[in-house]
Formats: structure tokens, C-alpha cells, sequence
């Protein structure tokens, strides 16, 4: 039994390309994160404390989109490597404000720069000009699948 062609269907197709390369440098990632004993999520953690630091552990819950339990957990682990401190507001003794350490930055520097090495080596096969498409192609593509995707732009700049 043959099956005709879908003529509607693209000759290409980027999701299964694009998954494998995400496992890649997923694999890569942590794999140069663990020596610093660090996991992605403490990376986004300790990036969003750098743009925004000094903020309330519920706006850092909020944005993270992770709960009070979790949020707590993640700011824990931060907090016993020294990378992070938590302290009362002095506006509302209630809540709790974080903020990154210079350890902290130091080691968030280090983690980006092992990184930066992790898409050297899994991009390799694209020049600069071919890299910064590819980055500006899957932004565009991420603004355009997702409203919340607008927060992108800084947190990947």
C-alpha cells in the first residue's frame, strides 16, 4: 500500500534539529556547571539577582515562576554556598530581600564564561555572522510563540 505525499508539508523540519542541539548544549552545560556546583536553575537565579538585585524573595518567586517551597529550596542552596544573602526589608520587616554576593557575581562570571566555551564548541560549525542569525531566528521565533516570551531581549542581552 502506497501513501501519497502531503503536499502542505514543509521540506524541512526544525524540531527534532533543534531538539537534539538543545541536548547537546544542555548535556554540555551542565556537564561544565558542575564543577562549580551549580545547576541551571541556580544560573537563572543568580542572572536575574544581577539585573535586579535587592529584590523581595516573593517578586524573585514570581518571576522565577516557582513557588514559596521551591523558591525556598533553590534560595537555601544559594545561600550555603555563600553566593546569595537573604536579609529583612527595611521597609517591611515581613519580607525577606535577596541579594547576589561578590561571590556570587564571581562565580555567575565564571559559569558564563564556561558557557560561552559550551556554544563555541556546539556551534562550532557557524561562523560569528551565522551565529548572531541563528540567535535573532530563535528569538524572533520565541517572541512569537509566547507573550511571556517579551522578557527574552534583556534576559539575553
Amino acid at each position: 500500500m502506497t501513501s501519497e505525499p502531503v503536499v502542505s508539508q514543509p521540506v524541512h523540519r526544525s524540531g527534532a534539529l533543534l531538539d537534539h542541539l538543545a541536548r547537546r548544549m544542555r548535556l554540555r552545560a551542565e556537564s561544565v556547571l558542575a564543577p562549580l556546583r551549580l545547576r541551571p536553575r541556580h544560573l537563572v537565579a543568580l542572572t536575574v539577582l544581577r539585573a535586579r538585585d535587592g529584590i523581595t524573595q516573593q517578586a524573585l518567586s514570581v518571576t522565577l515562576e516557582m513557588d514559596g517551597t521551591n523558591i525556598t529550596g533553590l534560595l537555601n542552596e544559594l545561600e550555603a554556598e555563600e553566593l546569595i544573602e537573604r536579609r529583612r526589608s527595611p521597609e517591611d520587616r515581613r519580607r525577606h530581600v535577596v541579594a547576589l554576593t561578590d561571590a556570587g557575581a564571581k562565580r555567575l562570571a565564571e559559569a558564563e564564561c564556561a558557557l560561552a566555551a559550551v556554544d563555541d564548541e556546539v556551534l562550532a560549525a557557524l561562523d560569528d555572522s551565522q551565529r548572531e542569525m541563528l540567535y535573532n531566528l530563535l528569538l524572533q521565533a520565541a517572541k512569537g510563540s509566547d507573550a511571556s516570551c517579551s522578557t527574552l531581549d534583556s534576559a539575553c542581552s
